[in-house]
């Protein structure tokens, strides 16, 4: 999974639109992500026809975006494999550190 998809289907732990994606992503990846329009929209598209995200209109007739159950599987599945990620990456960190000379 992409970064870009990870961190959008992170935040729709809860339904957002477009926009409240955008800066949600910015919030949590402490402003080290922008993602332009393009992007987001292109993302979503694809993650609604891969019944990733159901699509629907709220009371101001915003379109708003809600990870599906298949979303919710398939993000559980990136998190777990990025904690084993990490986890050997923090076990190899001090063979890779500055100091180590080659």
């Amino acid at each position: 999974m992409s970064e870009t998809a990870f961190y959008i289907l992170l935040s729709l732990a809860e339904p957002r639109h477009g926009y409240g994606i955008v800066k949600h992503v910015e919030d949590i990846s402490n402003s080290r992500i922008h993602l332009g329009s393009g992007t987001v929209y292109g993302t979503l598209t694809k993650m609604q026809k891969d019944g990733i995200i159901t699509v629907f209109a709220d009371e101001e007739r915003k379109t708003v975006y809600e990870v599906t159950d298949l979303g919710r599987t398939l993000i559980t599945a990136e998190i777990s494999r990025l904690e084993e990620l990490h986890d050997n990456a923090q076990k190899y960190r001090r063979f890779f550190g500055e100091n180590k000379s080659m």
